[in-house]
């Protein structure tokens, strides 16, 4: 599981758009988005690398990340 704090969600839209970019990288992903909290937490298998790139590239940067 990753945890990323992602700059920028304020509404439904981003938490759609923030879904969709991970699900781009893996379409069995897992995706929670707390917008109070800013936080993402992403179950996949995917690369935490290639997750954060592609929440980038969708317009929300991502300040920190962590895999547990």
């Amino acid at each position: 599981m990753y945890e990323l704090k992602v700059e920028g969600m304020s509404c439904g839209h981003c938490v759609n758009a923030v879904t969709k970019s991970v699900q781009a990288v893996d379409s069995a992903a897992k995706v929670e988005v707390d917008l109070a909290t800013q936080k993402v937490r992403v179950m996949s298998s995917a690369k935490l690398d290639d997750i954060k790139s592609a929440v980038s590239e969708a317009g929300y940067p991502v300040l920190q990340s962590s895999a547990s």
